[in-house]
């Protein structure tokens, strides 16, 4: 089956102050395969899983220092947002976090016997329970979260001045809202 046929697009380097990357090898062959296809579609996504790999990688073991995982400081962290009493109820986290309720429930058992939060009846369900975020973790969520945003700022400033890391967020808003 021969290709679709529509205009070559060549792909674009990179501007004179940035380096080539492994995608724009890629998407250099690509173009030279299959001229007739756009790949900065692939060139953009590409390189946001490549990120999203790489810091999720050093947010491991940012959190790793502090005996969690990202899994756990999810949950935690959801209840710190949620404002005093720091409480939900696992449906909530569940929806929140996008997680099955047996997924959640592995995670809320880590986090209770580490002392980070603790479950108790809901007094208003009789078959429902609340999640409560205790002191220990309250302290925990706070260290952790402060950790995490300083090694995000730090890759940041590393490559992207404020104006860009600004316009960076816009235009990816408007890109996940898009989708």
């Amino acid at each position: 089956m021969n290709p679709p046929q529509s205009t070559p697009v060549p792909p674009t380097p990179p501007p004179a102050e940035v380096s080539s990357d492994a995608v724009d090898a890629i998407t250099a062959q690509w173009a030279a395969v299959r001229p007739d296809l756009e790949t900065l579609p692939m060139a953009v996504f590409g390189r946001i899983y490549r990120i999203a790999r790489a810091m999720g990688d050093r947010m491991e073991k940012e959190y790793a220092r502090f005996g969690i995982g990202r899994g756990e400081f999810d949950v935690i962290a959801t209840l710190r947002r949620s404002g005093e009493p720091y409480t939900l109820s696992p449906r909530q986290l569940s929806a929140t976090l996008m997680l099955t309720t047996g997924g959640m429930t592995g995670r809320l058992d880590k986090l209770e016997r580490a002392g980070l939060l603790a479950r108790s009846p809901d007094p208003t369900d009789r078959r429902g329970l609340r999640v409560t975020l205790t002191e220990r973790g309250l302290r925990l969520v706070d260290e952790s979260a402060a950790a995490g945003l300083a090694v995000q700022a730090e890759v940041l400033r590393a490559g992207l001045t404020e104006p860009e890391s600004t316009q960076l967020s816009t235009l990816l808003r408007k890109l996940l809202a898009a989708l």
